[in-house]
C-alpha cells in the first residue's frame, strides 16, 4: 500500500524558494515537515487554484470516495508539479479495506484511484491536481498518479481480466491527458521508484500483457475531456 515519504526532489518555483527560505529559518527537522509547510503555503498565499467542484471526478466513469485530507496535499498539478509518471501498486487488501484505511486520518498516506478485482470498479479517492501519499518518495508523489489494485502480491486470481483491462484504459487515459509516453520509464510499480523497498504490484503483475493494454487503449480516438486539468 502506499506510503509518504518527505525525502526527494520537487520542482522549485517561488513556493519552493520560499518554502526552502522556511527550512533554511526553521532548521532542524524541516524536512519531516515539508508538507505540513506546502499546506500553510496553500492557506496564506492567496495564489489562485484551478477551480474544482466537491465530489468531481478527474475519470467520468470513476466512484469519488474520498482520502482523508490529512493523507494527501493539496496542489495545483500540472501548474506547480508536473505530472510525467503513473506508479502501479496492489494494497494487499481487500477493496473495501483499502478504502478504509486510506480514509482513516492516522493512516498517512493515500492514492489517486482504487480498482476493485472482480468487475475493475474505480473508485478515485484524491483529485489528480493534488499530491497523494503514495510512491514513499516526495519526488515521486509530486510527479505521480498513484493507481492501487485490490489484491495481494502472491495471489495470482485477484489479477482479473477485468481489472487489467480497467486499469488500462484508465492509465491511457491518464497519459493522453499529461501527454505521458506509453513505456515502461513512465508506468512503473511501486518496487521500481527510487529509495523504496517494496514488492508490489509483485511477480505475477504480468507487465508485458498490460502495456499491450495501455497502447490499445491509448492508440484509440478520445480527445481530453473539458475541464482536464491538463487543458486548463
Amino acid at each position: 500500500m502506499g506510503e509518504h515519504s518527505a525525502g526527494g526532489g520537487g520542482r522549485l518555483g517561488r513556493r519552493g524558494l520560499l518554502l526552502g527560505g522556511a527550512a533554511g529559518t526553521l532548521g532542524v527537522g524541516v524536512v519531516a515537515g515539508w508538507d505540513s509547510l506546502s499546506r500553510l503555503w496553500w492557506r496564506h498565499s492567496g495564489v489562485a487554484e484551478i477551480p474544482r467542484e466537491e465530489g468531481e471526478v478527474d475519470l467520468g466513469t470513476a466512484e469519488w470516495i474520498p482520502a482523508s485530507p490529512a493523507n494527501y496535499r493539496r496542489a495545483n498539478r500540472p501548474r506547480d508539479y508536473t505530472i510525467d509518471r503513473v506508479v502501479i501498486h496492489m494494497p494487499e487488501a481487500t477493496y473495501p479495506i483499502t478504502l478504509r484505511v486510506f480514509q482513516d486520518p492516522g493512516h498517512g498516506s493515500s492514492t489517486h484511484y482504487v480498482l476493485r478485482s472482480s468487475d475493475g470498479h474505480v473508485a478515485q479517492l484524491v483529485r489528480e491536481l493534488d499530491v497523494a501519499y503514495h510512491a514513499g518518495n516526495r519526488s515521486f508523489n509530486e510527479r505521480s498518479i498513484g493507481i492501487e489494485h485490490e489484491g495481494w502480491a502472491d495471489e495470482p486470481s485477484y489479477l482479473t481480466d477485468a481489472m487489467y483491462e480497467s486499469s488500462a484504459r484508465l492509465v491511457a487515459d491518464i497519459c493522453r491527458r499529461y501527454e505521458i509516453p506509453v513505456d515502461r520509464e513512465h508506468i512503473l510499480g511501486h518496487n521500481e521508484v527510487p529509495d523504496v523497498i517494496r514488492t508490489c504490484p509483485g511477480p505475477h503483475w504480468d507487465w508485458d500483457r498490460y502495456m499491450g493494454l495501455v497502447r490499445r487503449e491509448a492508440e484509440r480516438p478520445g480527445p481530453a475531456r473539458s475541464g482536464d486539468p491538463a487543458q486548463t
